[in-house]
């Protein structure tokens, strides 16, 4: 597998059987006691369908690609991260991912790391500070951006929307968020919008939101940052009687983020609207596609690669690598101008968990 345009200039020739292609030349790394290199995944969390679908994933990655594996769970504490990144190095491993929540406080984990020479690919977020090998993940802004797009064309560029909004601690939530509020701003002024802060929690979302239409019965759209409020929305809208057929005056127009296999259903079934499908399965590959990379001295610049996505540089030394996570709904249309699936679309990895 090689990648088209972000191989560095250095290389003079790579045969097409090699299954990383960058530059550098291979580095003679430790192995694990099976004979294949061993890195450390850590998981962000387990109780959620979109995490749950990763750690599905990773394990068998790490077979088709030849790693043995280590994994650790953080369950969405920095300090449980720091403790595992320190197990993973008495470990021995030889690169780690990991998808911190807590994108600010990870730095000094990070420069351990770093000073040990153990590269390190973050998954789904960005660090604010500190190096890493790879970031892989997909462009969180386009996420509030589609969103905010098929809401404004649903809503006719008027009415009210509550954004339910992840953690403002994460890149993730912030870069949603951000997008989000600057389209609506931009592309529909006349809808009103009202964030509601969650922490990526079911609970609090089900809250806020009951407490919004409450307030305000007229409003017809919600923003779901995270398939984590799905059920706690659903049965709000339920208790509210605005659980209806999307073709009821009544309905209430609803975007997610992750594509997890609920999502898709609730879609076809005309209980949510539509979702931008994040590739669990593709996070997993790709975390351990440029872990390998990495103990096999392997090096990337900017650019489009040969799965779909595009390496970006987005500060000096930090490269991201923007997988492609495209809108869903129930009709396939496109909507602002930005295209869609159908909620049933084999390619979509929410369909293909089996």
């Amino acid at each position: 597998m090689r990648l088209r345009n972000a191989l560095c200039s250095t290389v003079a020739a790579l045969s097409a059987l090699a299954l990383l292609s960058a530059c550098g030349g291979s580095a003679t790394t430790a192995e694990s006691s099976s004979g294949t290199p061993l890195v450390g995944v850590d998981y962000p969390r387990s109780d959620t369908d979109f995490w749950n679908s990763y750690i599905k994933y990773t394990p068998e990655y790490a077979k088709e690609l030849g790693l043995s594996l280590k994994t650790t769970n953080s369950q969405n504490d920095v300090a449980k991260l720091t403790a595992n990144a320190q197990t993973f190095i008495s470990q021995g491993v030889k690169g780690l991912a990991m998808a911190p929540q807590d994108t600010a406080a990870i730095a000094p984990t990070l420069a351990q790391l770093e000073a040990k020479k153990i590269p390190v690919v973050t998954v789904d977020t960005r660090p604010d500070t500190g190096n890493v090998f790879m970031v892989v993940r997909a462009d969180n802004r386009a996420y509030g951006q589609k969103a905010c797009q098929y809401l404004g064309t649903k809503l006719g560029g008027k009415g009210k929307v509550v954004m339910l909004q992840g953690g403002l601690d994460s890149i993730n939530g912030r870069d949603r968020t951000e997008a989000f509020n600057e389209c609506m701003k931009k592309d529909y002024p006349d809808i009103k919008v009202f964030g509601e802060a969650t922490n990526w929690d079911g609970a609090v979302a089900a809250q806020k939101l009951q407490t919004r239409l409450t307030q305000h019965p007229d409003i017809k759209g919600v923003y779901m940052q995270s398939s984590f409020a799905l059920s706690g929305t659903l049965q709000v809208l339920k208790q509210k009687g605005l659980l209806v057929d999307p073709k009821d005056k009544k309905h209430v127009f609803v975007v997610s983020n992750d594509g997890i296999p609920e999502e898709l259903k609730s879609i076809a079934e005309g209980k949510i609207d539509a979702t931008v499908s994040q590739p669990a399965d593709l996070y997993a590959k790709y975390a351990l596609y440029y872990l390998k990379a990495a103990i096999d001295g392997k090096t990337f610049k900017p650019g489009k690669t040969d799965h779909d996505s595009t390496i970006v540089q987005v500060r000096e030394g930090l490269l991201e690598d923007q997988l492609s996570a495209p809108l869903v709904t129930a009709d396939g249309g496109t909507y602002g101008g930005v295209p869609s699936l159908k909620s049933d679309d084999t390619s979509l990895w929410g369909n293909n968990l089996g």
